[in-house]
């Protein structure tokens, strides 16, 4: 097992690896996700045909889903958005000024109108868990626990203000990845509990995957390959 939490590849299905997490907490997770797809629905649809392939499988299969399978959609085993949880250079900084070292995060993915909204929660959430149940915090959040410690270290003033200030540190979990959302809103609309259990435990292996590249010690560069590179340069 990757981590202690109940990341790994011990074989244990998704509904199994929460069932020692508290039921407010998983209520709280499931209620943030309804609010997060709503987030990229409202994003989706402002673009229209929009380039991003996320956002055109959202675009087409939102509108499909009811109400029970929305929910169940949001019943993932971890958050469905991100905000730098597991990029510890994101949450370190002089007392006052976290993230100020991490600069820009890019481009904004949200520029809708409930973006800060969303993640002022996402953040105070993520920070609550962080203090108070750090087993949960890494594995719902994808976080290592130094990362976890350093979020969980942080003021509830600092918290506001970074929601305040960085929209665009928000993005959808696995941005990249159009395939790992359809699978998901697919399993969701179908109701079948195998097909949504495959979706959850694809989710939790690239959470797996993500961790344990970040953990991966990197290669350092010796002295004299350094300065072999600076001449040839």
């Amino acid at each position: 097992m990757l981590l202690q939490c109940g990341i790994g590849d011990d074989g244990a299905s998704p509904s199994a690896r929460l069932s020692w997490l508290r039921a407010e907490t998983l209520e709280s997770l499931i209620e943030l996700n309804e609010l997060s797809l709503a987030l990229l629905a409202e994003q989706a649809a402002q673009h229209g045909s929009a380039p991003v392939p996320l956002l055109r499988e959202v675009r087409s299969l939102w509108p499909r889903l009811d109400a029970p399978g929305r929910r169940r959609a949001a019943g993932c085993p971890y958050l469905l958005l991100d905000a730098g949880f597991a990029d510890a250079e994101r949450w370190r900084g002089p007392a006052g000024h976290v993230g100020e070292s991490a600069g820009q995060a890019g481009p904004a993915f949200f520029t809708v109108p409930g973006t800060v909204e969303v993640l002022r929660l996402a953040l105070t959430w993520a920070w609550h868990l962080a203090r108070t149940q750090l087993p949960a915090a890494r594995l719902l959040l994808g976080t290592s626990a130094p990362c976890a410690a350093l979020i969980g270290g942080c003021t509830l003033r600092q918290i506001q203000a970074l929601a305040e200030r960085r929209a665009e540190w928000l993005r959808p979990r696995w941005a990249t990845r159009p395939q790992m959302w359809r699978g998901l809103l697919l399993a969701a609309g179908s109701g079948e509990p195998r097909q949504l259990e495959e979706a959850h435990m694809h989710g939790l292996t690239l959470l797996a995957a993500e961790l344990r590249a970040a953990a991966e010690p990197q290669p350092r560069v010796s002295a004299p390959a350094l300065r072999l590179s600076r001449s040839a340069g």
